[in-house]
């Protein structure tokens, strides 16, 4: 199905002048419902920067000297050591990206590599998450480029995404719903046949079903 910007404003305005009134800012999500697909089989994973990006990612990573440019850094000789599932998992929780020194990813993958690939957050070559020469330019380049990037691993058939804040500029929203939106069905194996639904809804509001243009 096709859905213009126009229509993702609409249905942003109508949102937010119906939101019901709560003590905090709600979040404006994106939800992409799929028909026709066996996500088990044909796994659906993007990755993508918004126009406007929504927050900026807790990172952690691995690499052979310690720097101030990540949130969290696990050196070597950290890595060598025990690590319990828990501590795995906790880790996980608390950061969005995960990046590794390529000479590391080995041992990543061996200690950590079931624990964040089945949350979708193991290094990703792809989206320049492996470090090939690790020096304080290329760390800083690719710590740049994945804080604002969004990571989808569709684990059902239906995809919700955060696109903005109920209070931001209605523009910049639809521009994020509708970028997010292309990317998600240009990822489908027969695009927008694969899609039942689109939706928006604040945290606490329901959904409003969008229209094809």
């Amino acid at each position: 199905m096709a859905i213009s910007k126009e229509s993702f404003v609409k249905a942003i305005e109508e949102l937010k002048k119906n939101a019901p009134r709560k003590n905090f800012v709600q979040t404006v999500d994106l939800l992409v419902n799929l028909i026709d697909i066996d996500i088990r089989k044909t796994p659906v994973s993007i990755s993508i920067t918004l126009p406007h990006p929504t927050k900026e990612n807790k990172i952690c990573a691995f690499l052979e000297k310690k720097t101030p440019i990540v949130d969290k850094v696990i050196v070597k000789a950290e890595l060598m050591a025990d690590w319990p599932k828990n501590e795995i998992k906790r880790l996980s929780r608390h950061h969005d990206i995960f990046v590794s020194a390529a000479s590391l990813m080995p041992m990543v993958a061996a200690k950590f590599g079931r624990i964040l690939g089945a949350a979708g957050k193991m290094p990703n070559p792809k989206t320049g998450g492996v470090i090939m020469i690790e020096n304080e330019t290329e760390v800083n380049n690719t710590v740049k480029k994945l804080r604002t990037i969004v990571n989808i691993k569709a684990k059902e058939n239906s995809i919700k995404t955060a696109i903005g804040k109920e209070n931001g500029d209605v523009e910049k929203i639809a521009e994020n719903a509708l970028t997010l939106y292309n990317a998600i069905m240009n990822a489908l194996p027969n695009k927008k046949e694969n899609i039942r639904s689109v939706m928006i809804k604040l945290t606490m509001s329901k959904p409003i079903k969008l229209k094809e243009k």
